[in-house]
């Protein structure tokens, strides 16, 4: 009887404790949830001010027009509710935000969802491509060039440090240059050719044309990140279980695989989130240059024009998804280690 109730109270035990952590896991959605709507409310809130105080307007250009008249001027302005007061025009504005709604499109008078839904799949797709190759370049020469060191390590570093200060449109110049004028390897910008064409030979060329954007993507990105998983493994490798792997005759492949890559996670996980935002950012500079039709080209043109309405879904996309990546982040070390901390 006494062995029963024994096993009784261990089942009880268990069952409250995975009761504790279901419980502490909707706290963390709730807490984060509320989080999230107070820091959207906050960003949304000082952005919409900013760029509606900035000087000049999308209707400025208007004024210098003969054919517009300004009686057509304010008309415009109150189509788009701009003759309002700011505090009316954003309060109009959020409500509209509440039901996914950002507006119409100064510039095309298209909606602004279907303006970055006409974009968004080509950034998407080059960012997600090079993320992939920056992370496994970054891990795999990081880890390598710490446990071997020497010469070795140190031409790892250069190439690093060389990644790390070398600007991407200078570098993107530099292929152009020669990749696409001199040896007419790669085409000089776009995405496909003259010709269009379908089916699987569509994606080809299309792969085909974005080889050098992506490549300057991966080239400049993976600096910084490889360095800081160089310093992490070596202070990985610090540890007294790591002196005492090798004390045993541990290889290195067994190493990497059950002491260095586990200890790695939560700050991969951690900078995997940071990059969410990342993957819908673009790239101003690099889509300007090689004409990708792309978000980083749409927000560069929507600032110039002061197209409010595609600005601020932007923006807002963008810290959503930075504030979503924090919390995936959260979830996932919770997950890889129970004893951490989200009480920040």
């Amino acid at each position: 009887m006494q062995n029963y109730g024994r096993v009784g109270t261990i089942y009880k035990v268990d069952s409250q404790a995975k009761s504790a952590i279901i419980i502490s896991m909707l706290k963390l959605i709730l807490r984060k949830v509320s989080y999230i709507g107070l820091m959207l409310l906050l960003i949304s809130l000082i952005s919409f001010t900013m760029i509606h105080l900035a000087p000049n307007s999308f209707f400025a250009a208007g004024g210098l027009n003969p054919n517009i008249t300004p009686q057509s001027i304010e008309h415009l302005k109150s189509v788009y509710g701009l003759d309002k007061p700011l505090y009316i025009q954003y309060l109009l504005w959020l409500k509209a935000l509440l039901q996914l709604d950002f507006g119409l499109s100064f510039a095309s008078g298209q909606e602004v969802l279907t303006e970055i839904g006409s974009r968004i799949g080509i950034t998407l797709g080059m960012n997600i491509v090079a993320l992939l190759f920056v992370f496994w370049i970054s891990i795999k020469l990081g880890v390598e060039s710490a446990l071997r060191g020497g010469k070795y390590g140190e031409y790892i570093k250069q190439i690093s440090l060389l990644s790390y200060a070398t600007p991407s449109f200078y570098l993107a110049l530099i292929l152009i240059l020669v990749f696409a004028l001199k040896l007419e390897i790669f085409p000089i910008s776009g995405v496909e050719g003259f010709e269009p064409k379908e089916g699987l030979w569509h994606y080809v060329d299309m792969a085909y044309h974005l080889i050098l954007p992506i490549f300057v993507m991966v080239f400049v990105g993976f600096g910084s990140l490889l360095l800081y998983i160089r310093s992490l493994t070596l202070d990985i490798l610090k540890s007294d279980y790591i002196f005492f792997a090798k004390a045993r005759g541990v290889d290195d492949k067994i190493l990497k695989r059950v002491y260095i890559y586990p200890n790695l996670k939560p700050f991969v996980v951690t900078i995997l989130g940071l990059s969410l935002p990342g993957l819908l950012g673009g790239s101003i500079i690099l889509e300007q240059i090689f004409s990708i039709d792309g978000m980083g080209l749409l927000f560069y043109q929507s600032a110039l024009s002061r197209d409010y309405p595609v600005i601020m879904g932007i923006l807002m996309i963008g810290a959503f998804l930075t504030l979503l990546g924090n919390i995936l982040a959260d979830l996932v070390l919770m997950k890889i280690n129970p004893h951490y901390s989200t009480d920040k």
